[in-house]
C-alpha cells in the first residue's frame, strides 16, 4: 500500500522538527542534516570524508539525543582488533557459562572516527553489521536493533598510515559526504557559547525509536513510478559504460537510490518520487562507488565529472510521476 498525501505531510513535518532539534547543536547544517537523517530513515549509513573539528561527533550526539537512542564511539587506530567492535565472548568461572559482552557496535548510533585508520581485518568487521544489522560471533548471531546507523569518518588530508577502505566497504555506505566548516555567523554564534561543551546536552528527545522504524517502514511506501526506476537504471548503466570507469555504480548503488529517494520525497511532502530527486541525491548516493580507470585519473577526471555528463546526457521521463 502506498503513502498517502495526508502521511506524506505528516512524515514531511515530523522530519523538518527533527532537523530543526539537530540544528541546534549542529549549526547552520540544515542541509547535510537532512542528508544524514534520511540515510537513517533509509537504514543506511554514512561515510563523512572531512576535516577534523567540523562537529561529526556534535552530530552524531544531537541525532542520539533526537532519537531518544543509544550513542557510541569508536577511535579506529592500527591496532583495533574486530573483537574490540563487535564483542567479545567471555567465560565466566562463578557461573562457569561463556558470556556475550556486547562492543561498542551496539548502539542506536556508531561513530567509527577514522575508520580508514584500522587494518583491513577490523574494517572487515563492519562488513556483516552494516548490511544486516547483525554481529555473529561464535556462531550465535545479535541483532543490533532498529534504528541503526553507522557513521564513519576518514580524513581526506592527512593519508599517513591510513588503509584505503576496499570498494566492498566503501559500497555498504548509502551516502558520502562532508559536514564542513560553518559560515561566518554560525561560527560567531559558537564561539559566543563555547563555555559550554556538548551542546547536544540541553536537546529534547522529539520522537521514539519505536517511531523512527515505523518511519523508515512508511517511507519505503512511497511511490515510484516505472519510469524513474527505467531512469535511474539507464543511468547506472552509463556509468559502467563511460570510458572513464573501471567500474560503476552496481546494482547495490542502484537500490540505495531508490531507498533514498523515497525518504528525500516524503521529507518534502510528497508521496511520489520524481527525477529531480534522483538528480539532486546523485552526487552523494554515486560518486564514492566509482572506480576511475587511472590513465582517465591522471588526465584530471573524477566521479563526479564523470556523473555530471551522464545526468547531462542520460534524458529524464518528463511525466508528473503520482501515485
Amino acid at each position: 500500500m502506498s503513502m498517502t498525501p495526508e502521511q506524506a505531510a505528516w512524515f514531511a513535518g515530523t522530519f523538518e522538527k527533527l532537523v530543526a532539534n539537530v540544528g541546534q547543536a549542529v549549526l547552520g547544517k540544515s542541509h547535510v542534516i537532512s542528508l544524514t537523517l534520511s540515510a537513517m530513515l533509509a537504514e543506511g549509513h554514512v561515510l563523512f570524508e572531512d576535516a577534523p573539528g567540523t562537529g561529526k561527533t556534535m552530530l552524531a550526539r544531537a541525532l542520539s539525543a533526537t532519537v531518544k537512542g543509544t550513542h557510541s564511539r569508536i577511535q579506529f587506530t592500527p591496532d583495533l582488533l574486530p573483537s574490540d567492535v563487535t564483542g567479545v565472548t567471555i567465560y565466566d568461572q562463578k557461573t562457569q557459562i561463556f558470556e556475550f559482552h556486547k562492543g561498542p557496535i551496539f548502539a542506536t548510533i556508531v561513530l567509527a572516527d577514522e575508520i580508514n585508520r584500522a587494518s583491513p581485518k577490523t574494517q572487515s568487521a563492519l562488513l556483516e553489521v552494516m548490511e544486516e544489522s547483525r554481529v555473529t560471533v561464535d556462531g550465535t548471531t545479535y541483532e543490533t536493533g532498529r534504528p541503526f546507523m553507522v557513521l564513519a569518518t576518514q580524513n581526506p588530508i592527512e593519508q599517513a598510515g591510513t588503509y584505503r577502505l576496499p570498494e566492498a566497504q566503501l559500497d555498504r555506505f548509502l551516502i558520502k559526504t562532508s559536514i564542513g566548516y560553518p559560515d561566518h555567523a554560525s561560527t560567531v554564534q559558537l564561539l559566543s557559547g563555547s563555555s559550554q561543551r556538548d551542546r547536544t546536552s540541553t536537546l529534547q528527545a522529539i520522537i521514539t525509536p519505536a517511531a523512527i522504524a515505523e518511519m523508515a517502514d512508511l517511507a519505503a511506501t512511497t511511490h515510484t513510478d516505472a519510469a524513474v526506476l527505467e531512469y535511474v537504471s539507464r543511468l547506472c548503466e552509463e556509468t559502467r559504460n563511460a570510458p572513464e570507469t573501471r567500474l560503476g555504480v552496481s546494482v547495490r548503488g542502484a537500490i540505495a537510490m531508490v531507498r533514498m529517494a523515497k525518504v528525500w520525497a516524503a521529507a518534502k511532502g510528497r508521496n511520489y518520487v520524481l527525477p529531480d530527486d534522483v538528480k539532486e541525491l546523485a552526487p552523494y548516493v554515486w560518486t564514492h562507488r566509482f572506480v576511475m580507470d587511472p590513465e582517465a585519473e591522471f588526465a584530471g577526471s573524477t566521479p563526479e565529472v564523470v556523473l555530471s555528463r551522464v545526468l547531462a546526457e542520460v534524458a529524464a521521463p518528463q511525466q508528473r510521476a503520482t501515485a
